[in-house]
């Protein structure tokens, strides 16, 4: 599936449908951009950004972003995360996520024995301008997959 597609599918999610969550881009595997949207259905008792749609704007792109870039010869899952709050979210905010060649190189370099290989990932959350609203780690498990016969 071609990264636009899913883009679409996963706007169309009602996990981020209906969080308020948008793919504004999604670049070949290699870059996205999500948006989460402040509004009165989805902010928490104090009218911030709630921490569950802080994290759940993030969860599945690293994940599905190396899958995709590393291809079918490799496992890969998602094993752990957390969330640092920082500052209260008032206004829409965004995260970023940017696969690069040498990350996924050391990766394979990593799994070249057929171990697992568990990689952590840092994403901040950010609003338009720049304030840093929450960071999210998201450790994935990878492993080379074993020859079949």
């Amino acid at each position: 599936m071609k990264a636009p597609t899913l883009r679409r599918i996963l706007n169309a999610w009602p996990p981020f449908l209906f969080a308020g969550i948008r793919v504004v881009r999604f670049d070949d595997y290699r870059y996205a951009k999500v948006k989460l949207k402040l509004a009165w259905y989805n902010c928490n008792y104090v009218r911030t950004q709630f921490g569950g749609n802080l994290f759940s704007m993030t969860d599945p792109f690293w994940m599905i972003m190396v899958l995709k870039s590393l291809g079918n010869d490799y496992i890969v899952w998602d094993q752990a995360g957390e969330i640092r709050f920082v500052a209260p979210g008032r206004e829409d905010v965004y995260a970023e996520f940017r696969v690069e060649e040498a990350m996924l190189d050391e990766i394979r370099t990593e799994c070249a024995d057929g171990q697992k290989h568990l990689r952590w990932f840092d994403t901040d959350i950010r609003t338009a301008s720049g304030e840093l609203i929450a960071t999210v780690r998201k450790q994935l498990y990878v492993r080379k997959k074993k020859p079949k016969g």
